[in-house]
């Protein structure tokens, strides 16, 4: 029996909508409903029914008893990705209307020239010019010209012309042209969406700051009414408090502040691994995490260090430079609808291209025709055949056997086991060098991490990716599958602000501890009015002060997290992370602070791990099947236990396959896996020379 009040979290994704459920004693049930991608908000609702229908009572019933309701949506990302935004106009400084089509001439890959830069999202003639020009330190150079204003409204009105952004040079110094255009244009376009660049992104960098204006005023039209119609549609069957969204940072939100900056919503999903990160510490004893997400398209891999996960402020979605505060995530497309193909030079590739979730993998049954990992692992026995997720999809090894055989096996002369297991070393090794480019890259020994497992496929690709990065445990969640929904139940209120500064840390005049202590106390009040309209006072709000710094004439900045004003203090903080990261520091070097950060935390009631009684017995298998384990072993019997029958302190040597409610476990020889006091799953991973050779020899063995 469940006891209120709840704790809800729901995340929509591409094939299901995910709900997770925490009861106030820590109990946790997961959901999964499928995703309606027309109107997500019936995907949404046919979640909370399943949860209400499993409780036995009504959806009223079950929301009047939720104390947090808190969504992932992809809206915002999908809106993008799938160029469905709004038809958006673009006021700009006159002499500057084509600073969005240049860019930076960035390009992610230099050796990849010929590669054509994304569609730009306003046409040039939708780009108008507006007399006015601001200076560097806000100064009015040349007064706004309210006319140009009228005459760039006229035009936007007959091209009907849905959303606005406004971006003037320097607006982040002195905003007030920009408020005084958006007003302007409000006169003449009532029922127009307004963006200004002052309020979204007020940081030095024109182009960047007018891409996230542009990008904010494209999916505003689209991802706000449907926020506001799915809050609505809840409080009516019953909701008592707000909607909370998550945002990009991995923070929460309320519903009535995401309205001008929707923007911030692009990662929500995968953000929220957050809360998840902060909550599974506990029960590993570790703040030193890796986490591999492993979904039907991505890996995402997040890191967290000393408890604190990796921030940035630069982010690109399909092309896109987007200056928001965001959880560093590393994404590589390595999923279990990643296609494998073979090209004309006779080389097995894996992605980028997916199969999606229609028609989905070739096993699906769906009409899907080529090879995904999802038939890869159904192939070699880590998958069974048959149906999942309550029959939302049933998996046919014949048809994933075809596909292989077909596009694989046969164009590189290998049986359709061995080109299987080629397409999962492959994926896997993709999966290493995101682990790689994550923590390496960024001065971190990913060895010093407890690796963590989750999403529905992350656990079949777990054991693998630890033993070649050489890490000595793995972690799996018992409802990896269910991991950001569940995040969603964990994670904080954020809102972050930011101030460009522009000084020396060592100028007197400008960066003195109470020069900046003025200014950061500036943004502490706004900060702390926004979370005393949400509820949160006294200890329930936090504030976190930050950053950004570079040796001048640097080009990039390094975000560093600073409580003091101090400059002996901040440049301290600074030379610890360029060190990690560069390997050097200057000595006494000249420090340009570019922008100072603030980030307002209200802190909800930490979610507890709900200890279960343990009963302590030998783990018995259900079933043996024929599982793929590595090279040197090939095929062998392998025992298969029921995951929701296992319970804390069993223990069992692989190799073994455990299959869950939301994902299925791969153990590889030698491997020790523990149930931990909170019913989830700790691996000690066998390196070469250890118990995975005498695994083995046990096998050639039995076999023999």
């Amino acid at each position: 029996m469940l006891v209120a009040p709840y704790r809800v979290g729901v995340d929509v994704g591409g094939t299901f909508t995910d709900l997770v459920l925490v009861d106030g004693r820590g109990t946790v049930q997961a959901f999964k409903s499928p995703s309606v991608p027309s109107n997500p908000t019936d995907g949404v609702l046919a979640a909370v029914d399943l949860a209400a229908r499993t409780l036995g009572c009504g959806v009223p019933e079950f929301l009047s008893r939720t104390e947090l309701f808190v969504h992932g949506s992809t809206v915002a990302t999908n809106t993008l990705l799938e160029k469905k935004g709004a038809k958006v106009g673009l006021l700009t400084t006159e002499g500057y209307r084509d600073s969005l089509e240049i860019r930076r001439s960035i390009r992610e890959n230099v050796w990849d020239h010929r590669k054509p830069f994304p569609d730009v999202l306003v046409p040039r003639y939708l780009r108008l010019p507006v007399t006015e020009r601001m200076e560097h330190d806000g100064a009015v150079r040349l007064p706004l010209d309210l006319a140009s204003v009228a005459a760039a409204a006229r035009t936007f009105a007959e091209e009907g012309v849905e959303a606005v952004a406004i971006c003037f040079l320097h607006a982040y110094a002195n905003p007030a042209h920009e408020l005084a255009a958006r007003e302007e244009l409000q006169r003449h376009l009532p029922n127009v969406w307004i963006t200004i660049s002052s309020e979204i992104a007020p940081i030095i960098g024109e182009y960047e700051r007018t891409s996230t204006t542009v990008v904010n005023a494209y999916v505003a039209p689209r991802v706000v009414p449907y926020l506001e119609s799915l809050a609505e549609r809840l409080r009516q069957l019953g909701l008592p408090r707000k909607l909370l969204m998550i945002q990009s940072n991995g923070g929460a939100i309320s519903i009535d502040e995401i309205g001008h900056a929707p923007v911030s919503l692009v990662l929500s999903g995968p953000a929220a691994g957050v809360g998840s990160l902060k909550f599974f510490g506990q029960d590993t004893g570790s703040d030193q995490l890796i986490s591999i997400e492993v979904g039907g398209t991505s890996c995402d891999v997040t890191l967290m260090q000393q408890g604190a996960v990796s921030m940035t402020d630069q982010i690109v979605v399909d092309g896109y430079h987007l200056n928001i505060p965001a959880v560093d995530i590393h994404t590589v497309g390595a999923g279990g609808g990643t296609i494998a193909s073979v090209d004309g030079a006779g080389l097995l590739n894996a992605g980028p291209e997916g199969a999606g979730s229609t028609p989905g993998p070739a096993s699906y049954g769906r009409g899907g025709e080529r090879p995904t990992v999802t038939d890869a692992q159904l192939a070699l026995g880590r998958l069974k055949p048959g149906p999942y997720a309550g029959g939302a999809i049933t998996l046919d090894l014949e048809k994933a056997r075809q596909a292989i055989e077909i596009h694989v096996a046969r164009p590189l002369g290998l049986s359709i086991e061995d080109a299987a297991a080629g397409i999962i070393q492959l994926v896997e090794q993709n999966i290493l060098h995101a682990v790689e480019q994550a923590s390496l890259e960024k001065g971190y020994n990913p060895r010093a991490f407890t690796l963590v497992a989750a999403g529905g496929a992350g656990p079949l690709h777990g054991v693998s990716t630890a033993r070649l990065l050489g890490s000595p445990s793995l972690y799996v969640p018992r409802l990896a599958g269910v991991f950001c929904a569940f995040g969603m139940c964990n994670s904080d209120l954020r809102h972050d602000y930011v101030r460009s500064w522009l000084h020396g840390l060592d100028d007197e005049a400008t960066s003195a501890p109470a020069v900046l202590e003025q200014a950061f106390e500036q943004l502490q009040e706004a900060a702390k009015d926004v979370l005393a309209r949400e509820g949160f006072r006294g200890d329930k709000a936090g504030l976190q002060r930050g950053y950004d710094l570079r040796y001048f004439g640097q080009q990039w900045t390094i975000p560093v997290e600073c409580s003091s004003a101090d400059p002996a203090a901040v440049r301290a903080a600074f030379e610890q992370v360029y060190q990690r990261l560069f390997g050097y520091v200057q000595d006494n070097g000249a420090i340009e602070i570019v922008n100072l950060r603030l980030a307002a935390i209200g802190k909800l009631d930490a979610l507890e791990i709900a200890q279960v009684p343990p009963a302590v017995s030998e783990p018995v298998p259900h079933s043996r099947r024929s599982v793929w384990i590595d090279r040197e072993t090939g095929f062998a019997e392998t025992p298969v236990y029921d995951g929701t029958v296992l319970t804390p302190r069993q223990h069992l040597t692989g190799p073994a396959v455990i299959e869950e409610a939301t994902t299925t476990i791969f153990v590889g020889p030698g491997d020790r896996l523990r149930i931990t006091d909170a019913g989830n799953y700790h691996v000690e991973i066998a390196h070469a020379g250890s118990a995975a050779d005498v695994a083995r020899d046990a096998l050639a063995m039995n076999a023999a």
